[in-house]
């Protein structure tokens, strides 16, 4: 099983902060740092470091080729990969504060240069029972959706960020969600405060689907037809979260990939984004599987 991320590659500038800026605010960074990040690029290595068969789509401007050669070290094949000319990288303004917590403004760049015919290029190179994963942070994730599920691939979706295009996304066709409370309620269109309801909710509305939500604090929980699970946190020094859910994403569809039951996918996941909060950095950041795998014994 191949997995094909068409997804977003950025350069991410990480300001530390004391406080996230307000409205009027001008405000002196501590430190001003470049790393390599991107959704549809963290995703990927995560899924490669795990152990997956990857391959990354997505387009870059030539001031990205790092990420290329990023993604290649890290086992990601990069065969369809665009380098587009005059057209800048995707690129995130990151602040974060001394307790590990961010906020991120994103720029588009070459993530919004997607076009119909290249997705098709790229789609004709996989088949039945391949996975295609998709964010919401490039152009043509509606069509990438439809016609990989005309081809019998399933779909993964990390439907983040929220905007007025994430609802006019074929939710219908998603084989597995990979989502947050908040994401999970609007695609819901669920009003409940409880997160085992968010659940419910959205495995009623999905009932074909695997349903993974991240829970913060709580961990996670999975629901697919009748199968109800859910996977706690690992209690670790929090440096800076901006790819533990990337980590998580990427671990959960290789495990599967890889053959390993739900509950072991989640608790693989668990301790791969618990380890990734602890690096500063996004990509950079991602373990690979035999970190995970020590962890996991040193916390039995």
């Amino acid at each position: 099983m191949k997995i094909l991320d068409i997804g977003s590659l950025n350069i991410d500038k990480v300001y530390s902060v004391e406080h996230f800026v307000s409205a009027g605010e001008t405000l002196t960074a501590g430190r001003l740092e470049t790393f390599s990040g991107g959704k549809g690029l963290n995703q990927a290595i995560a899924a490669a470091r795990a152990g997956a068969e990857v391959y990354c789509a997505g387009a870059i401007g030539e001031d990205g080729l790092f990420l290329k050669e990023l993604l290649e070290n890290s086992g990601v094949h990069t065969d369809c990969l665009q380098v587009l000319e005059d057209v800048p990288t995707g690129h995130a303004v990151i602040q974060l504060i001394p307790k590990g917590q961010n906020c991120i403004i994103i720029s588009a760049g070459a993530n919004g240069a997607l076009t119909e015919d290249y997705i098709d290029s790229v789609l004709e190179r996989f088949a039945a029972g391949d996975v295609l994963l998709v964010q919401n942070e490039t152009s043509g994730v509606a069509y990438a959706m439809k016609k990989a599920k005309e081809r019998g691939m399933k779909i993964a979706i990390n439907a983040s960020p929220i905007d007025d295009k994430l609802f006019t996304y074929p939710m219908e066709l998603v084989d597995y969600f990979l989502i947050n409370e908040i994401e999970g309620k609007a695609i819901a269109g669920s009003d409940a405060a409880d997160n085992g309801r968010i659940l419910e909710d959205l495995a009623e509305k999905f009932p074909e689907a695997a349903v993974v939500l991240t829970v913060g604090k709580e961990g996670v929980l999975y629901a697919c037809g009748g199968e109800r699970l859910r996977h706690g946190i690992y209690n670790v020094s929090v440096v800076d979260t901006t790819a533990a859910g990337d980590t998580f994403c990427g671990y959960f569809l290789a495990s599967t990939a890889k053959g390993l039951s739900a509950q072991e996918a989640l608790h693989m996941a668990s301790i791969a984004s618990s380890l990734a909060v602890g690096v500063k950095g996004a990509a950079n950041s991602i373990p690979v599987w035999e970190d995970v795998e020590r962890f996991g014994q040193s916390a039995k």
